[in-house]
């Protein structure tokens, strides 16, 4: 049966994260909802990453199978016809069976824009994390170095995380500042759950002055979640970018890119 792979963005701020619930009020159930709607037929998708509760995406990747023939356009269109309005499907592509969204992932990519001011904006709302402190850009950039590489992320794992193996390996944590906004991009082979969360509450705390960057050392040392900050909030929390092999021919759009393109903020 012909595969089909969807980019889908989504606002995550009203939904109970990616995976189906009972509740139904999950974005899974949505884009299978839709999905029915628009073959005349149930199918089920399967996704890169499960995003959670207030979380969005810029780049989710699902797979379906279904006999139904459609142009790219008409899946483009059909479906963002039938979606919720806080979820769009970007574009389609036929893929052979050896795709699969999670397994044949190369990378996952997430950002997180961070906003630094005395007063919350209500204008950003959800849609990037408040920090009421002020952060100093050079140190979360030395605890972010420290970061890098295959580690233990088990002081950065969630006590609910079924993952086999606390290891990962974070290929790029890169933080930039433009004005008020701070712009944290992680991309590694495969995250735990809340790890970038966790991660980010850590590096707060080091922007805020609390602790040195070499603090990151002795997290990751201690193998322990009870030492670090406390797990940062969704808001702000974007799934970007899945990297596939170049063989499925699948679009792809840096992550800091396609941030600053869906909120309409200028990077300089």
């Amino acid at each position: 049966m012909p595969r089909i792979a969807l980019g889908i963005v989504y606002d995550g701020s009203s939904w109970q994260g990616w995976q189906t619930q009972p509740s139904g009020r999950t974005v899974q159930d949505a884009v299978e909802s839709a999905l029915a709607q628009f073959l005349a037929e149930p199918v089920a998708t399967i996704c890169a990453g499960r995003t959670d509760t207030g979380v969005h995406a810029l780049g989710q990747v699902v797979h379906l199978d279904t006999a139904a023939q459609r142009r790219s356009e008409s899946w483009v269109r059909g479906m963002n016809a039938i979606l919720p309005r806080s979820i769009a499907v970007q574009w389609s592509a036929p893929v052979d069976d050896s795709f699969h969204a999670r397994y044949s992932a190369v990378s996952r990519s997430y950002v997180y824009l961070v906003r630094n001011a005395r007063q919350r904006s209500p204008l950003m709302e959800g849609r990037a994390g408040w920090v009421y402190h002020g952060l100093s850009l050079e140190p979360m950039r030395e605890a972010a170095r420290r970061l890098v590489g295959e580690h233990d992320f088990s002081s950065f794992r969630s006590s609910e995380c079924q993952a086999a193996s606390p290891v990962r390996t974070l290929s790029v944590l890169d933080i930039e500042q433009f004005g008020e906004f701070f712009l944290f991009t992680f991309k590694a082979n495969a995250f735990l759950h809340h790890m970038v969360r966790n991660l980010m509450g850590a590096l707060l705390y080091v922007g805020q002055g609390r602790q040195d960057p070499a603090w990151m050392d002795t997290l990751l040392l201690e193998r322990d979640r009870r030492r670090a900050a406390p797990t940062f909030a969704p808001d702000g929390l974007y799934l970007a970018e899945v990297e596939y092999p170049a063989r499925y021919g699948l679009p792809a759009v840096p992550a800091a890119r396609a941030l600053f393109s869906h909120l309409g903020i200028s990077a300089r």
